[in-house]
């Protein structure tokens, strides 16, 4: 793992956002190979890791990263656990890269595909990834499939795995979006919403680098039902717009 002269530019063209809640165990292997991606990508980045009020040593791990010379590591810390839809708007509101990449904290999302999404980036605004061959338990499959079918047929926005954290994005998108606890879910809608570009493609899937996932029925089903609600009714009285949001990256970038 290594840090080339790119990252430790003052302005970054990519930002990572990577939000952690007791994922010391992925850390080490998931950021060393987040940082040897972005390095080979030859442009200047940073990695904002945000610690959602953990428990166990997440943020000591973070730190340590955080602290080598040259690093492009970023730490946030919320002092109390929020909730992985509010670590996650914390970090993309911070994002200064003109190009965003959002991945989960607990590996199972592979660092490598990053290149293939980025490249998909030229003609379109939000690349999202498609878990194929997905690493988890039928029973989460299953409330996926289920949450994913629902919320396609309401919102309409032609994204067959939105829970899937592998994105990328223009900054602006970013300006599209609202503070909701199920955000992970809902970008890809709020971006549609917007008058966005955006496209999918398959990306890999692997199991779990340690820790142990919060998501039961309530997360995966009824707490995404009532924000489903909001946001089909949202996505009918948007009046945002892609100038929109540029403008407003462009003025917040501006200070």
């Amino acid at each position: 793992m290594t840090s080339s002269s790119a990252a430790t530019d003052r302005t970054p063209f990519f930002s990572v956002v990577i939000p952690f809640f007791n994922e010391e165990a992925a850390i080490p292997e998931l950021l060393g190979e987040v940082l040897d991606v972005m390095d080979g990508l030859g442009r200047s980045y940073e990695c904002l890791c945000v610690d959602d009020g953990s428990s166990d040593r997440t943020l000591e791990r973070i730190q340590s990263l955080a602290d080598r010379p040259g690093s492009p590591v970023r730490p946030i810390r919320f002092p109390e656990n929020r909730g992985q839809g509010a670590a996650l708007y914390r970090g993309l509101r911070e994002a200064a890269g003109e190009v965003v990449i959002t991945l989960d904290g607990d590996g199972q999302n592979d660092p490598a595909d990053i290149p293939m999404l980025l490249d998909l980036l030229e003609t379109s605004d939000l690349v999202c990834g498609i878990r194929a061959e997905r690493r988890d338990t039928w029973l989460r499959r299953f409330m996926s499939r289920v949450a994913n079918s629902v919320r396609g047929w309401l919102l309409r926005d032609g994204v067959h795995d939105a829970g899937c954290a592998l994105k990328v994005m223009r900054r602006e998108v970013v300006y599209s979006l609202i503070p909701l606890k199920t955000l992970y879910s809902f970008i890809p809608a709020m971006a549609a919403a917007a008058g966005f570009r955006i496209v999918e493609r398959p990306v890999r899937h692997r199991e779990r680098q340690g820790g142990k996932t919060s998501y039961g029925l309530m997360v995966f089903l009824w707490r995404p039902l009532v924000d489903l609600i909001g946001l089909a009714w949202y996505r009918r009285r948007c009046t945002l717009t892609p100038e929109d949001c540029r403008i407003a990256a462009e003025r917040n970038a501006d200070g």
